[in-house]
């Protein structure tokens, strides 16, 4: 399953030139970046794809930006787009690094394509990763994308028949705080004409 995702995002970097201002994610970057309570420090972005926009804006504030991904034709866009970025090829379940590394992890547009019985393993590590104080930001499927409160199936996206998997937000939220995150924000957001719940937590 992961391995034909692999494949499908190796297949959007040939046109992702005509659909990089597709998302407008202003609002949400603005948001997220006030309630983080440094103005520089260490960025982890998974799902990075071309390091845009999250990366991009963050290295643009001088921050030190690490970008995991497992389609090594978007990392290739990132090397172009955003050359001050490190890249680590790799599949989100499987990569680590060190505990208290990084003061905020967003992970945009990624978590739902992987099954959600395996979300709580991912907060988990995120989780590690932070600093104490530190945010994370992602963006998690509902029904309101997908017709159902669980959901584990395939959706059409550019062209594409795509994974998607989710359980419902009170039970993302109950996972969430027991594995020791505050909720900071939850909220549903329409860009690009697609509804996603938009959540941000703390770790203390």
């Amino acid at each position: 399953m992961q391995s034909d995702l692999q494949k499908i995002y190796d297949r959007f970097a040939d046109t992702y030139d005509n659909n990089r201002n597709l998302f407008d994610m202003t609002a949400v970057i603005a948001d997220f970046s006030k309630r983080l309570p440094c103005k520089t420090g260490r960025l982890l972005d998974l799902g990075c794809g071309a390091g845009e926009p999250f990366p991009a804006y963050f290295i643009a504030q001088g921050w030190q930006v690490t970008g995991v991904d497992f389609s090594s034709r978007m990392l290739d866009l990132a090397h172009r787009y955003q050359p001050d970025m490190k890249t680590t090829f790799a599949d989100i379940c499987e990569v680590d690094f060190p505990e208290k590394q990084f003061d905020a992890v967003t992970a945009i547009y990624c978590l739902f394509h992987i099954e959600y019985q395996r979300h709580e393993d991912i907060f988990r590590k995120i989780y590690r990763w932070l600093k104490p104080g530190g945010h994370s930001l992602f963006t998690y499927a509902t029904k309101e994308y997908t017709g159902a409160d669980f959901f584990s199936g395939t959706k059409e996206f550019l062209g594409e028949q795509l994974f998607y998997s989710h359980t419902t937000p009170g039970d993302l939220v109950a996972s969430l705080i027991s594995i020791g995150f505050t909720i900071e924000s939850a909220q549903y957001r329409q860009i690009g004409g697609e509804t996603f719940l938009w959540m941000t937590i703390a770790k203390p």
